[in-house]
């Protein structure tokens, strides 16, 4: 079990209780507290050492490179929620608590393969296995977690640069083999949270074009915080290649992790990115049990 201590979810006592509760569970673990600027000698050694099962307590930026590096060849990986967005996490285990999460991959937990996508410009490769929102909608990011760390006058401040960067330069983007379109913003969704797409069929990408200042902030809104699907100025469809074009550089946001792309990126749908250790999901209305 990696654990990260600079985690937002991640308190002192918290290498105690997940050793005390995989002591509890039988288990034959070791706990690793994660050390700044020795991430990847530290996975290394974790997987040199074998494991089953590699749990990681940290956010999803740090679950995110891990699961990356393990991809679908190695161990188990089960992401607990260490960090403050949790995506992945609270996709797989339904809830925020590390301590609850871990509980259910202990009892229930079952091998599931995770699809996502991989975002890919010159300046390297970004995975994400939830979601990635291209465009200006993104720059509401930084705002949304100033606010939720009560930090009123810094997400104004964000809030006034993503005003004033709105519709300064719209996206151009292409999915698979199709022309290119034009839109404000572009979000890709992995199955492992879409609704409206099958788990082979690649990645939902809704397209939004909000057409003033008053439907922008709406739009991002719902983007950042609700379910954006129903917004009219919103359409989805499935898509497993994408390339994006803009004037300057590309606002995102990668799983919950801000980041800013080059002017021309490509993003690759893939099946199976790695594989999870988790509760198996519940049949939906109809389906066999």
């Amino acid at each position: 079990m990696l654990v990260n201590p600079l985690s937002g979810g991640v308190d002192d006592n918290a290498v105690a209780e997940a050793t005390a509760i995989l002591s509890d569970h039988g288990c034959d673990a070791t706990v690793i507290t994660l050390e700044s600027g020795r991430l990847e000698a530290q996975v290394d050694e974790a997987l040199a050492a074998g494991p089953d099962v590699l749990l990681v307590l940290a956010g999803d930026g740090t679950a995110g490179t891990i699961a990356a590096r393990v991809g679908p060849n190695g161990p188990l990986v089960a992401p607990l929620p260490g960090g403050t967005m949790n995506m992945l996490p609270q996709a797989l285990y339904g809830t925020t608590d590390w301590k609850t999460a871990l509980g259910l991959v202990l009892e229930e937990g079952v091998p599931l393969n995770v699809g996502g996508g991989e975002i890919t410009d010159l300046d390297g490769r970004y995975a994400f296995y939830c979601a990635a929102i291209l465009g200006s909608p993104a720059l509401w990011a930084p705002a949304r977690e100033a606010i939720r760390s009560g930090r009123l006058k810094l997400a104004w401040g964000y809030a006034r640069r993503a005003l004033r960067r709105a519709f300064s330069g719209r996206l151009r983007f292409a999915l698979d083999a199709r022309g290119f379109r034009r839109a404000e913003a572009l979000v890709l969704i992995s199955p492992t949270i879409s609704r409206a797409v099958d788990e082979n069929a690649g990645l939902e990408a809704a397209a939004m074009n909000p057409s003033d200042a008053a439907q922008a902030f709406r739009l991002a809104a719902h983007a950042l915080f609700t379910d954006w699907r129903h917004d009219p100025t919103v359409s989805t469809t499935a898509t497993r290649h994408v390339r994006v074009r803009a004037r300057s550089r590309i606002p995102a946001v990668i799983d919950g992790e801000p980041v800013l792309l080059r002017q021309e990126a490509e993003v690759r749908f893939v099946r199976k990115a790695f594989r999870a250790l988790a509760p198996a999901p519940a049949p939906a209305a109809g389906d066999p049990a």
